[in-house]
C-alpha cells in the first residue's frame, strides 16, 4: 500500500499544508497580533492612569468637603460671603473694596442656591455686615458657608488638573502623577481650598496662565489670548498677583519668539541612514536653524512684544468685565477709609488702567502695608514683620517628603537640559512671588505663599526624568510619606505642621493666626463642652468671626471680671495664647491646660 500523497500548492517553493477549520480562521499574522496586543496594553494603561487621577482628586474632594462641613466660619469668610450677597442683591461695591470682585462672584455662584436674606437698610462695617448676614438675619450659617465654599472646592479640584497637565507637558505621564499627588495631599492647599476665601482661586488662575504660556511655545495664537484671560482672572480675584504680571508679559514674548523661531518637530522629512537606529526627539527639541539677521530679530521681537501687550490688554479687559458684571453702571463712591498714598505706590495706583474702585482698593491695601502688625514665630511675639517669616513657616507647615521633592525637582529643572526652558515658567514666578511676599507687612500665615505647593508640585515632577532606578523608588517612597503625613492630620488641615515640628498639636507653639487658629473650631468647641464639661462655668477668649452663643456656648469674658472671680473652665484661642499679656497672661499663669479642641483652642482649668 502506497503512502498518501500530499498536494502542494503551486508557487515558488514548498509550503506546509494549511489546516482548515476554526483554528485557521482565528489565526492572525504575527505582526498584526503584536500591534493589537500593544494597543490593548496602551488602552489598559490609559484607564489605569485615569483611575489614579480620579482617586487622587476624589481623596482631595473628600478631605475638602469634610473640612468645609465641620469648620465654622474663619475670620475672613463672613466678610466675603456678605459682600457676595451685596453683589447679588444690591449690585454694589461698597463692602470689601480692598479685594476685586471675581473671587466673591465665585463664592456668590454657590450662594444663589441658598436664597439668603439680606437687610437692605443695614448700616455698619463689613465685619458687622458679615456677622449680621450669618447670625442675625434668620439665615442658616452652616448651610450658607457650605454653599459658599463649594465653588472654591470645585475650582481647587480643577486647578489640580492644570497641575497634572502642566507637569505632563514638561516630563510625561509619570511626572504628572507625582505633581498631582503632591498637590492633592498638600495640607495647605486642602485647608485653604476648602474655605470661601481668595488665596487659592487667585493662585490657581495664575498657575493656569503660566501653563498656557508654556503651551504657547507651540500654539501662540490660541494659548496667548487664553493666558491673558487667566491672568486677568487672577488680577480680578486678588491684587497680590499684580507684581508678577511683568514677568508673565516677558514670558509671552519668549513663547512667541520660540514658536516662530523654531519649526514643529515634524516639519521637513528626514531620511535616516539604512542602519541608523530610530531616535525619539525630546519634547522641546527643535532642529538647528540658521541665525537671523539683526533686522529679522528686531521684527520678531516687535511682533512678540505686540502679542504680549495684547495678552495684557485682554487681562485688563477681564478685570473690567468682573466689575461690570457686578454693576454695569459702575457706580462708585470712595469710602472714608481710603488712605492718601503718596510716592511710587500712589503713582502706580493712579496710573493702572483699572476701574476707580480697583485703584481705591489698591490704596487700602497699601495702607495696610504701613500699619504695624504683630507676628509670632517659634515662640517669639514681635511687632512688624520678619523677612524670613514665610520660609520659616513653610518649613514648619510643609510635609517633609514634599520639601525633599521640591528641592530635588527644582535641582532637576536646572540640571536636566530638557527641563531648563521651563525654569522661567515655573521657578522664576515662584521666586518672584516669594520674594515679594517676604517683604510684606503681615506675618499672618502661609496662605500668602500658597503658590509654593502649587508651582513647586510641577517642579517636583522633574525628578521622574532622572534615569536612575533608585531615584524612582525614592520618589515613590517620598510621595507615600507625604500621603501618610497628610492623611494623619485629617480633618485638621489648617493647624498642620510636619513631624519634625511635632505635628498639628504643636503648631501653636511656633506659629499663630491662619497657620493654626482662624476661628474655625467654634462648633467643635460647643460639642466638646457639651460632651465632656456639661453644666460647668465657662470663660471664653475667642479669636474669630463666629458668635459663640449661636452654637450654645454660654460663656463670660474673663478679661472684664476680677481675677478672683474667674474659676472653672478658661477656654482660649491659641492665637490669643500666643499674644497673651497683662491680664490674660496672669490668668494663664494660674491655670492648668486640660483639653485641646481642633489643635486651635486650649481648655484650661482655673481653681
Amino acid at each position: 500500500m502506497s503512502a498518501p500523497q500530499v498536494t502542494r500548492p503551486r508557487g515558488d517553493g514548498p509550503t506546509a499544508p494549511r489546516p482548515s477549520g476554526p483554528a485557521a480562521e482565528g489565526e492572525r499574522p504575527g505582526r498584526f497580533g503584536g500591534l493589537l496586543r500593544s494597543v490593548r496594553s496602551a488602552r489598559r494603561r490609559r484607564w489605569l492612569y485615569a483611575l489614579v487621577v480620579v482617586a487622587l482628586l476624589a481623596e482631595m474632594a473628600v478631605a475638602m468637603v469634610t473640612t468645609a462641613v465641620e469648620q465654622t466660619p474663619t475670620i475672613d469668610e463672613p466678610v466675603y460671603v456678605a459682600s457676595a450677597e451685596v453683589y447679588l442683591k444690591e449690585r454694589s461695591f461698597r463692602y470689601n473694596p480692598e479685594h476685586p470682585p471675581l473671587g466673591k462672584l465665585i463664592i456668590a455662584s454657590g450662594l444663589v442656591f441658598t436664597d439668603a436674606r439680606l437687610d437692605a437698610d443695614f448700616v455698619g462695617s463689613q465685619t458687622a455686615l458679615g456677622r449680621h448676614v450669618l447670625y442675625e438675619s434668620g439665615n442658616d450659617p452652616a448651610r450658607l458657608m457650605l454653599y459658599a465654599r463649594l465653588p472654591v472646592i470645585v475650582l481647587t479640584l480643577l486647578f489640580g488638573l492644570v497641575v497634572l497637565a502642566f507637569a505632563r507637558d514638561l516630563t510625561g505621564p509619570p511626572g504628572g502623577l507625582v505633581a498631582l499627588a503632591l498637590y492633592a495631599f498638600s495640607p495647605d492647599v486642602i485647608a485653604n481650598g476648602s474655605l470661601a476665601t481668595l488665596d487659592v482661586p487667585a493662585t490657581g488662575f495664575l498657575l493656569t496662565a503660566l501653563w498656557l504660556l508654556w503651551r504657547a511655545r507651540r500654539r501662540p495664537l490660541l494659548c496667548l489670548p487664553l493666558a491673558g484671560v487667566a491672568l486677568g482672572a487672577a488680577a480680578a480675584t486678588k491684587m497680590s498677583v499684580l507684581p508678577v504680571i511683568p514677568v508673565l508679559t516677558l514670558l509671552g514674548v519668549l513663547s512667541f519668539w520660540h514658536a516662530h523661531r523654531t519649526p514643529a518637530l515634524d516639519a521637513g522629512p528626514r531620511t535616516p541612514a539604512p542602519d541608523a537606529r530610530p531616535r525619539v526627539p525630546e519634547p522641546d527639541e527643535r532642529p538647528q536653524l540658521p541665525a537671523l539677521d539683526a533686522r529679522a530679530r528686531i521684527r520678531l521681537l516687535a511682533y512678540g512684544a505686540a502679542t504680549a501687550v495684547g495678552m495684557a490688554l485682554i487681562a485688563v479687559a477681564v478685570v473690567w468685565a468682573a466689575y461690570l458684571v457686578v454693576d454695569p453702571r459702575m457706580r462708585w463712591a470712595a469710602p472714608d477709609n481710603v488712605p492718601d498714598i503718596r510716592g511710587a505706590r500712589g503713582r502706580i495706583a493712579a496710573w493702572l488702567p483699572f476701574p476707580e474702585a480697583y485703584r481705591d482698593g489698591m490704596r487700602i491695601q497699601f495702607g495696610f502695608e504701613y500699619d504695624i502688625w504683630q507676628g509670632f514665630l517659634f515662640g517669639r511675639l514681635y511687632e512688624g514683620s520678619l523677612w524670613y517669616y514665610l520660609p520659616a513657616a513653610l518649613l514648619v507647615k510643609t510635609p517633609l517628603g514634599m520639601l525633599a521633592l521640591w528641592t530635588a525637582g527644582s535641582a532637576a529643572m536646572l540640571a536636566v537640559r530638557r527641563l531648563r526652558p521651563a525654569v522661567p515658567y515655573v521657578l522664576v514666578p515662584a521666586a518672584v512671588l516669594l520674594a515679594i511676599s517676604m517683604h510684606g507687612a503681615r506675618d499672618l500665615g502661609v496662605r500668602y505663599a500658597v503658590f509654593m505647593p502649587m508651582l513647586l508640585a510641577v517642579a517636583a515632577a522633574g525628578v521622574t526624568l532622572l534615569r536612575r532606578r533608585p531615584v524612582h523608588w525614592a520618589t515613590a517612597a517620598l510621595v507615600c510619606f507625604v500621603a501618610v503625613s497628610s492623611l494623619r492630620t485629617y480633618p485638621y488641615y489648617l493647624p498642620y505642621s510636619n513631624e519634625a515640628f511635632g505635628g498639628p498639636s504643636k503648631t501653636h507653639q511656633r506659629l499663630h493666626d491662619s497657620n493654626v487658629d482662624w476661628g474655625q473650631d467654634l462648633g467643635r468647641l460647643a460639642d466638646h463642652l457639651d460632651r465632656r464639661h456639661p453644666g460647668e462655668r465657662v470663660w471664653l477668649v475667642y479669636k474669630g468671626a463666629g458668635v459663640p452663643s449661636y452654637y450654645g456656648i454660654n460663656a463670660s469674658d474673663p478679661l472684664r471680671a476680677p481675677l478672683g472671680e474667674v474659676h472653672g473652665l478658661l477656654v482660649v484661642s491659641d492665637s490669643a495664647v500666643a499674644k497673651a499679656d497683662g491680664r490674660l497672661a496672669a490668668l494663664l499663669d494660674t491655670s492648668t491646660p486640660i483639653d485641646d479642641v481642633g489643635h486651635s483652642i486650649t481648655v484650661f482649668r482655673r481653681r
